[in-house]
């Protein structure tokens, strides 16, 4: 029996494959497949107009379901479904095993097992036939979407032989979904599974988004956040989680879900949840058997334990391989697999002992642990040794756990890296670390190879991405950010591919096959993430942001004097972290003989991990010539100069691109090219006061086309200090203190009469809607309200934003008066004004 949700998405993709392109959402991501234009067309008139389903399973129909609907979409044809056997050309759907009874004569191409498939044209009793095969029903699914894709890419389907096999057989994704409905590190909205401390009621939404991931070979996806809820495994809830399973089921997706060491104390009745206690052990076996009497598809469970206050096996000195072995016994019978986080570390580390490191913590805990955990147990292995910064070098723990399955955790969600208010394409970021060789025992070990389990004979191992999709149309928030869950689905599958390869894919899927179009947006997303990272955090500095707070906007003082562990060592004199082992950390020692060589020497650390690994003057020469003080400068200008060519790259799409997504992007750019100021000023401020190094081009603290609002006429504002002062111009903004009418901020003009264009800096807080008027003289020229959600209850980089205003006439001695309108707790806070010409 088919799902009536599967129905209703294929009543909604099939109304939108009709409906004007000025009403695209981006809900469809990159399979809402476009008819094609008639030339196009007309290469598939050999493709057969019958569709053949051998066997009757829940994915298999919704295989063949996804063929007839996507091939009349693009090709406006309605396949004919028959059944049994061919008795003309036709599309043959099923696994191996069923295409052996039709055509027990066919020679298969290799052994294909697990989401292995094959697709190709053959003759079956005599017919010209499109076979769509694989080793199971989900590997048919997925050689469904790789057939369409071809299609919606140009590509011929006339003459086919083509096997796939994926990387790694573990290719999952994470949520973080809390069961109030708020996710954290989620940018798109609320949670599509849970709302006020239940499963949602309407799970359509859940459906849709499975079929996303089943397209890219994503076979997995646990839906709660690792900081577990303690009532996950209720009795009663375990029929919700059901729900959702069978939301799943129609696009082979298996449910998995996070849990808590401690459920068997804190859930259960038990007094104690110490994994060598028999009754511990039971316990868990009992709360199994009765999950997958309710899912019997369930895949497994995530565990974050004795990290960032969670319990976890310490509490009895207990290992990670005590509490992860036991949790696997109770699934094994299931052919459940535990997925244990690595991230666990210590975060009330002494910040003035030089030999404290965060980064060692991973393999400091987990090396002398190797072996010792079950064969359904999988580590979860952060890319890098600290947090999912915008570069960090590879974890050495991916080598130094050769008899334990690993998995690589890669975070699609931005928590670091903008957030999706920042465009920045990330495959090329783990493009890097896949292909990273750790050159373990003095041999070829790629991390790629590793998590594969091919580099050590592992049985299993592969890809865990965070991904945290939200309610909102667009799944992420931003339209450009699809490309990273698109992206960790093809690297999972193949992690040959090239970044270039999976953009450009994934551009002609999403906004079709317009050369200009590909070319602007494969641009800018290739670009995108050494562009972000020269603007927030060069040189293996990381993110510099608020590491103690919305992880956001600038902040590199949060990175010091703390317990987290993520220091930059900055003073008077120099900056990094000095990881060697001859006089730092000692960190630079986990990684094998040859990768030691790389790192502990000053000369062979490439420049851009520097400051991870070594401490050194602001005057030190990089290998490209300019002192570390200077890069830091240049980088940060070059960055927010970049992400305005972005900008201005998205404007010459207007026309190309349907209305909806071209403003949604055009109006993300722009904030983001603003917001890049915003962080190039901070992060360049900063550096230069704690240094005392001037910018050798007169950048820094130089602005001669700001007006600081605090210096303005003002009546009603007063002038407020920011923290961090960094993150407004001169340390300061003004606040509206008056409750019942607007406050106003002036000054005079001096300059030459033309054209100019103003910038406002302004900052939108989350905690009213300020509203803004913009005058010259007596003549309003523009208005606005703050209504952007940013995470910040308070003026400071987070909140810290603009309003650029064209082509205003202006004359000297012309007053340009800004009157703000304060709401609740946001005062209609003012940074300061930029006039430039135009």
């Amino acid at each position: 029996m088919k799902s009536t949700i599967h129905f209703a998405l294929v009543f909604a993709c099939a109304f939108s494959a009709i409906a004007t392109v000025h009403a695209e959402t981006g809900s469809e991501a990159w399979l809402c497949y476009a008819r094609l234009t008639a030339p196009a067309a007309a290469r598939y008139k050999t493709v057969p107009a019958t569709t053949l389903v051998l066997g009757n399973s829940i994915v298999l129909n919704t295989a063949q379901e996804e063929l007839v609907r996507d091939v009349k979409g693009m090709l406006g044809r309605t396949l004919r479904v028959a059944s049994n056997v061919p008795t003309e050309s036709a599309i043959v759907i099923g696994t191996v095993d069923q295409l052996r009874i039709i055509a027990p004569t066919l020679r298969l191409a290799g052994d294909l097992h697990g989401d292995a498939f094959w697709l190709t044209t053959a003759q079956i009793r005599g017919f010209h036939c499109v076979i769509i095969t694989g080793a199971g029903d989900r590997s048919v699914l997925y050689n469904v979407f790789a057939f369409l894709s071809r299609i919606a890419r140009h590509e011929s389907v006339s003459s086919l032989n083509e096997v796939q096999r994926p990387s790694a057989p573990i290719r999952w994704a994470n949520q973080w979904d809390n069961l109030d409905g708020s996710i954290e590190r989620g940018y798109g909205g609320r949670s599509i599974f849970f709302e006020k401390g239940t499963v949602r009621p309407d799970l359509w939404r859940a459906s849709e988004y499975a079929r996303l991931p089943a397209s890219v070979g994503i076979n997995g996806c646990s839906i709660n956040n690792v900081n577990a809820d303690l009532h996950i495994l209720n009795a009663d809830f375990i029929p919700q989680l059901a729900r959702i399973a069978h939301a799943f089921r129609p696009w082979g997706v298996q449910l998995g879900i996070s849990v808590d060491t401690s459920l068997p104390k804190t859930l259960g009745s038990l007094d104690s949840f110490d994994p060598l206690d028999a009754r511990v052990a039971e316990w868990w076996r009992k709360k199994f058997d009765e999950v997958y009497r309710a899912i019997p598809d369930f895949g497994g469970v995530v565990v974050k334990a004795d990290s960032e206050g969670r319990l976890g096996p310490s509490h009895y000195q207990r290992t990670p391989a005590d509490a992860a072995n036991v949790i696997a016994r109770a699934l094994k019978p299931h052919r459940g697999i535990v997925f244990y986080r690595a991230f666990v570390y210590n975060h009330h580390l002494d910040w003035t002992n030089l030999k404290n490191d965060r980064a060692k913590a991973g393999y400091d805990i987990f090396h002398p642990l190797d072996g010792k955990f079950a064969d359904n147990v999988i580590i979860q292995i952060k890319y890098g040794p600290i947090d999912f910064q915008v570069r960090e070098p590879v974890s050495p723990l991916f080598g130094a756990v050769q008899q334990t399955n690993a998995g690589v955790e890669l975070q699609i969600t931005q928590e670091y890296t903008g957030q999706q208010r920042h465009t920045c394409f990330l495959v090329p970021m783990w493009k890097r670390i896949l292909d990273f060789d750790l050159r373990v025992n003095d041999r070829f070990t790629p991390v790629k190879e590793i998590v594969a389990g091919n580099a050590f004979h592992r049985p299993t191992g592969g890809y865990i991405g965070v991904v945290n999709v939200g309610l909102d149309d667009n799944w992420l928030g931003n339209h450009l950010a699809l490309a990273n869950l698109y992206g960790f689905g093809r690297l999972a599958w193949d992690p040959n591919l090239t970044s270039k390869a999976i953009v450009e894919e994934w551009t002609q899927l999403t906004f079709g096959d317009n050369p200009a179009v590909a070319q602007a947006i494969s641009q800018i997303q290739l670009a995108s993430w050494k562009v972000y990272e020269s603007y927030t955090g060069v040189l293996g500095l990381q993110t510099l942001t608020n590491i103690l707070g919305s992880h956001y906007g600038p902040a590199p003082q949060a990175q010091e004097n703390n317990g987290w562990g993520q220091w930059i060592r900055a003073d008077a004199h120099g900056v990094g972290m000095d990881r060697t082992v001859d006089t730092g950390s000692g960190f630079v020692g986990q990684y094998s003989p040859g990768m030691q060589k790389l790192y502990e020497s000053l000369a062979n650390t490439p420049d851009d991990l520097l400051l991870f690994f070594h401490h050194v003057p602001y005057t030190y020469k990089l290998h490209s010539g300019k002192t570390v003080i200077q890069t830091i400068y240049d980088s940060h200008y070059d960055g927010a100069e970049r992400t305005t060519q972005f900008a201005a790259e998205w404007k010459s799409l207007r026309g190309l691109v349907d209305d909806e997504r071209y403003r949604d992007v055009l109006a993300q750019l722009t904030y983001q090219s603003a917001h890049a100021i915003v962080w190039r000023d901070a992060i360049n401020d900063w550096f230069h006061q704690i240094s005392g190094t001037p910018d050798a081009l007169g950048r820094v603290g130089n602005h001669p086309h700001r007006i600081e609002a605090e210096s303005m006429e003002l009546q009603g504002y007063i002038p407020v200090d920011v923290t961090p002062w960094e993150d407004a111009s001169g340390g300061k903004a003004i606040a509206c203190m008056q409750a019942t009418q607007p406050c106003i901020a002036k000054f005079r003009f001096s300059g030459a009469p033309g054209w100019y264009g103003v910038d406002v800096e302004y900052f939108d807080q989350n905690n009213g809607v300020s509203k803004y008027q913009f005058f010259v003289g007596n003549q309003l020229v523009d208005e606005w309200l703050a209504d952007s959600w940013l995470p910040a209850t308070e003026p400071n980089g987070d909140s810290s934003t603009r309003r650029h205003i064209p082509d205003l006439a202006l004359r000297p001695g012309d007053e340009l008066r800004i009157e703000g309108s304060p709401d609740a707790d946001e005062r209609a806070p003012l940074d300061y004004v930029e006039v430039h010409p135009e």
